[in-house]
């Protein structure tokens, strides 16, 4: 089969397309010959050097895919050859052919194609985990999303509205405020030019935010503590600007904050297997119901339009598609953070 591979860490052209045997699916795993495989920022830190594959998973990267299961191993009970999945994986997404455990595949929500099938599992796994079993966002409450405009900040904004949250964002243009003001946020700071902390507040009349979801640590933990409402939460997903920080603890201690985080890649199967459940049941009718399941094919005109007359809609939102020897600019678009929404590789 054709894969990519690191060769080495480094920049992006260092990704090299070769081939590899076809893997050979264990025990309650499938074979799925992958039709589109999401871009997620792990796969920049793998390629760096910075996130290495945990213990018997793929050394390609790729972490999440869509496709058609083709074979499947001993003991396999859920799926069978022919059908169509979306799939969680460990690694191995950047390939013609990957494994994936039988617990961890979902089926494509009817009015979408593969290639938004495959934006689909990590960032709706990650969204959900975060904001609504670890952070348990509740009715009434505020959530405060930075990075808006990535692949988990368009999931998090959409998946919170459709529930009937009050979302903020923060992001880096103007243009990227108008995206997810279409997208549902009720409003999106351009922290190039303005004080997240000041305009929290004041878009809350001092409230703050009950849920804060951060991809960017460093500097923004302790602009977080000060941002968030009395007993809010805040989880790190990721530290865009660097793991380690200090903090004044006293204002965490006098809100009664709790700050946590988690990673999603080396968690044993049975827990991401959980969260799967609570997808089928909870999520993915939203997606099967929503009104405008095309909806990034289509202008912020107009997904503003339909989103006032017939409510709020929710589908992956794909900023640009590259055919897997194109790996390498795949990458590189991602680390412009230029894109709006998931960057989706092609097979």
């Amino acid at each position: 089969m054709r894969c990519i591979e690191i060769t080495k860490p480094g920049p992006a052209g260092i990704l090299e397309l070769t081939q590899r045997p076809a893997p050979t699916p264990g025990k309650g795993e499938v074979l799925i010959k992958v039709a589109a495989a999401g871009i997620n920022r792990p796969d920049i830190f793998q390629r760096q050097g910075l996130y290495p594959s945990p213990d018997g998973a793929s050394d390609i990267p790729g972490l999440e895919i869509s496709g058609e299961i083709i074979s499947a191993g001993d003991a396999t009970t859920h799926w069978h050859v022919g059908q169509q999945v979306c799939a969680l994986l460990t690694g191995g997404g950047y390939a013609e052919y990957a494994l994936a455990h039988e617990d961890l595949c979902l089926p494509i929500p009817k009015p979408l194609n593969l290639i938004q099938a495959a934006a689909l599992p990590e960032t709706f796994f990650t969204v959900w985990h975060n904001i609504f079993e670890r952070a348990a966002l509740k009715s009434g409450e505020i959530l405060l999303v930075h990075g808006g405009a990535s692949g988990i900040g368009t999931t998090a904004i959409q998946l919170a509205n459709t529930m009937g949250h009050r979302v903020f964002t923060t992001v880096g243009s103007d243009e990227k405020c108008r995206r997810c003001l279409s997208l549902g946020a009720e409003a999106a700071i351009n922290y190039q030019t303005q004080d997240f902390v000041t305009e929290i507040k004041k878009l809350t009349n001092g409230h703050g935010a009950d849920v804060i979801l951060d991809m960017v640590g460093g500097d923004y933990v302790q602009r977080n503590i000060r941002a968030a409402a009395f007993r809010g939460r805040i989880v790190s997903i990721a530290f865009l600007r660097g793991s380690r920080v200090d903090i004044d603890l006293m204002p965490m201690m006098l809100k009664q904050l709790v700050i946590t985080g988690s990673t999603l890649r080396s968690r044993p199967v049975k827990e991401k297997a959980l969260i799967a459940k609570a997808l089928l049941d909870k999520v993915w009718p939203l997606l099967e119901n929503s009104v405008d399941n095309r909806a990034q094919s289509r202008t912020t005109k107009n997904r503003t339009k339909r989103n006032a007359k017939n409510g709020p809609t929710i589908a992956p939102l794909i900023s640009a598609t590259f055919p897997m020897e194109q790996a390498a600019s795949a990458h590189k678009l991602m680390e412009s953070n230029q894109h709006i929404g998931k960057i989706v590789l092609t097979m």
